[in-house]
């Protein structure tokens, strides 16, 4: 079984909403878009997203991730670290209502969602990487189909957007499998489930 593999950058206050752009994602009036744009990952953020991109890997996308990757990738095939190793991932797009698929070698994932990620684990196939794709990761922490977290939390809070844990997240404890921080200051931390906890487990 393959697995599925998160990287996800995150504020200190958790926000995981547009960290790229200014119109990346300005639902519920999201006026903060590109926060993450202005830090240097060094020589050390560099090395790790170098390592990510030479890994073999299948992309999972949710509508909106896809969206933006497909508007700006597929005219940057021959850029060497991201573009190139992007173009060529089989990518599935989980979405309830179907559309098209203008990225090549895009496959679209809808109807019970849940059960056809399940089933896409079971394919003898590279991991399964999600990027950004906030509501995706959702559905997938509820179902727990999550076997790993990379989480670049960047020095800066700005109060409201979209949060990788929101309200209802499963209590969950995890492994931190590896850590790193960058000169600029942001933190590169790998996790994994250790085990869901219960009620009583979470009281002093």
């Amino acid at each position: 079984m393959r697995k599925i593999i998160t990287t996800t950058f995150l504020t200190l206050d958790g926000v995981m909403q547009a960290p790229g752009g200014s119109e990346e994602d300005t639902s519920n009036g999201f006026a903060y878009g590109g926060w993450q744009m202005g830090f240097d990952w060094g020589n050390e953020g560099n090395t790790i997203m170098n390592k990510f991109m030479t890994t073999p890997f299948e992309l999972l996308l949710g509508r909106r991730t896809y969206d933006i990757f497909a508007a700006y990738w597929p005219h940057h095939k021959e850029e060497p670290h991201i573009g190139k190793p992007f173009n060529s991932s089989k990518k599935y797009v989980v979405s309830h209502k179907p559309f098209k698929l203008t990225w090549n070698n895009s496959e679209l994932v809808s109807g019970d969602v849940v059960k056809e990620l399940k089933r896409l684990k079971n394919v003898d196939a590279p991991d399964l990487w999600v990027w950004g794709s906030g509501n995706l990761i959702q559905t997938l922490l509820k179902n727990n189909l999550i076997d790993q977290m990379h989480i670049w939390t960047f020095p800066v809070t700005i109060g409201s957007g979209k949060r990788l844990f929101a309200e209802g997240t499963t209590p969950q404890r995890f492994n931190v499998v590896s850590s790193k921080v960058t000169s600029s200051g942001v933190i590169i931390a790998t996790y994994e489930l250790f085990e869901k906890l219960k009620v009583d487990q979470l009281r002093v």
